[in-house]
């Protein structure tokens, strides 16, 4: 995700995370012609450099018998300011409906980073082929728009009494909206789907990005144009209107607003055109589509936990051989792993005032194992101040505690869970929970433990799990969902995946960020999606 850059100093909320999305509009001019009875059937590609490698992001749709497409589809992309996004826009002439490239003929491509594109807007460039010389005179022009704005627009239509183009049937008709373009043509923004054989279409409802319909801008006339679908890429004009979406809101569910599909030939021509039917808007609602950002900047607290595992697998803390060992430079595992996450989550906490929980030991005096207890040996109040104070209480714990067992997950799981249950009364966005446990190998109370996920995934509550030293964790992997739902030992399905696994091996020799990436790789996408599953927007937010 967007939202895991390496430290920064000190800013406003969220400052470190200089990210947008930017949306790319792709055309194409003069392509090569492949086809030996048409024209060439384009579609794009678009590929990100990924560690050397050129990895695909996504593709717009095919543009039949066309070599001047203007591609529909949107690449939608995650804008870095401290990175290099090394992108490449290959085109290609669809043979097959493989999904492999190299079934296609190719025909040509551009690379260039997101920077180049964002400073300049719009660029215009050759296609080259793979031998570095120029495509024929076929061109690329990219465009790009921040969608700063969080507002997406969801519009139902409907034809009713469209023109008859078809010899031997009805019409197959589709939409298209289009917006004027900085160079004062006409530029597509959405298509619908065809509806075939009918001159009374309903199509199916959808929702773009206001910004990419009418830049934000309610007055801004769109034109709406209809035609019959033609399967050589030659469709019929039907009609066409232009309005704003601020006519557009004025459709409600109960009083649709319907609009005249003129078509100007036809009216020139013949004195009582009335028109070519009538495009219908039977709604028209605008809503915000949150980010993660907006929800913190909206005020929303990460309220971060970390559970530690002292149980007698971990070894001897005076012995080198231990994972609890702090070596000459002042570290270990379990202190890599506290430094790593506490220092991006620590920026969104204003009090930065962390509990710091053990599990696994024999505390003093009557050396009875706990599963749950303050690092810092004052329970009711086991704060730390900030992760430097975790790391302080870390270290002055060890000597005072007999590393014992079971590992029992489920006690820390189920405290924090409590605070969240907590905080769901607010009913507001305003806490969010992060548990992290440091643990060195198998769980001992799996079910309890598959049963606290399951309950704590309705809670405003994420986990993340860092697996020290060389053990086998395949029971972690089973606990974070990626691959499949996590169900509960009576068999309850966990309603989202709200845990996060690494093993702290693969990231020893790797730069310290990369650990604090990986490890809150999910997060931003599972305090969003429980918000939203909540109807919770950020406290601060605006009304569309």
């Amino acid at each position: 995700m967007a939202y895991t850059a390496p430290p920064s100093p000190p800013g406003p909320v969220g400052s470190q995370y200089c990210v947008c999305k930017v949306e790319l509009s792709i055309c194409g001019q003069n392509l090569l012609d492949r086809d030996v009875t048409s024209k060439s059937d384009p579609f794009c590609v678009l590929f990100m450099e990924v560690n050397g490698k050129w990895v695909e992001l996504d593709r717009t749709e095919t543009a039949v018998n066309n070599l001047n497409p203007a591609f529909a589809k949107k690449f939608i992309i995650d804008y870095h300011f401290e990175e290099v996004q090394k992108l490449k826009f290959a085109l290609f002439d669809q043979d097959k409906s493989s999904t492999q490239l190299y079934e296609h003929d190719f025909l040509g491509e551009f690379s260039c980073t997101l920077g180049t594109i964002v400073s300049s807007k719009k660029i215009t460039r050759t296609l080259l082929l793979g031998n570095g010389k120029p495509a024929g005179k076929g061109m690329i022009t990219v465009a790009a728009q921040e969608l700063s704005d969080n507002r997406v627009i969801t519009l139902s239509m409907a034809g009713r009494k469209l023109d008859k183009k078809d010899l031997f049937g009805k019409s197959d008709p589709f939409l298209e909206f289009c917006k004027p373009g900085d160079d004062g043509k006409w530029m597509l923004v959405h298509r619908t789907e065809v509806i075939k054989y009918t001159l009374d279409p309903v199509w199916k409802p959808f929702t773009v990005p206001l910004v990419s319909l009418c830049d934000g801008e309610m007055e801004k006339m769109i034109k709406v144009v209809c035609y019959d679908y033609d399967s050589d890429g030659g469709h019929d004009f039907i009609g066409e209107f232009q309005t704003s979406v601020a006519r557009l809101c004025e459709a409600q569910d109960a009083s649709p607003l319907e609009l005249e599909c003129i078509n100007p030939k036809k009216q020139k021509k013949k004195k009582n055109y009335k028109n070519s039917g009538i495009i219908i808007v039977k709604s028209c609602k605008i809503t915000r589509d949150f980010s993660f950002l907006d929800y913190i900047l909206g005020g929303c607290q990460l309220m971060f936990t970390v559970g530690i595992d002292f149980t007698a697998s971990n070894g001897n803390p005076q012995e080198p051989s231990s994972l609890h060992y702090i070596n000459p430079l002042g570290t270990n595992e379990y202190l890599s792993a506290i430094w790593a996450v506490g220092q991006i989550i620590q920026d969104y906490d204003s009090d930065k005032m962390f509990p710091a929980l053990g599990f696994g030991a024999q505390l003093p005096p009557d050396w009875k194992v706990s599963h749950e207890f303050a690092i810092n040996f004052n329970p009711r109040n086991p704060f730390c101040s900030g992760v430097e104070g975790i790391v302080q209480a870390y270290s002055a714990c060890l000597p005072h505690i007999r590393f014992y067992g079971p590992t029992n997950f489920s006690p820390i799981i189920n405290h924090v869970a409590r605070f969240a249950a907590q905080a769901t009364q607010q009913e507001t966005a305003s806490q969010y929970f992060i548990l992290l446990i440091i643990t060195d190998g198998v769980i001992s109370d799996m079910d309890e433990t598959r049963h606290a996920v399951v309950q704590a995934s309705k809670l405003p509550m994420s986990i993340i799990i860092v697996g020290v030293g060389n053990a086998d964790f395949a029971a972690m992997e089973f606990l974070d969902g990626d691959s499949r739902v996590l169900r509960s030992h009576t068999g309850e399905e966990a309603v989202r995946d709200i845990v996060q696994f690494v093993p702290f091996r693969n990231f020893r020799n790797v730069p310290k960020e990369t650990l604090a990436k990986a490890v809150l790789a999910e997060l931003p996408q599972q305090v969003v999606q429980y918000f939203k599953h909540q109807n919770l927007p950020p406290i601060n937010s605006e009304p569309a």
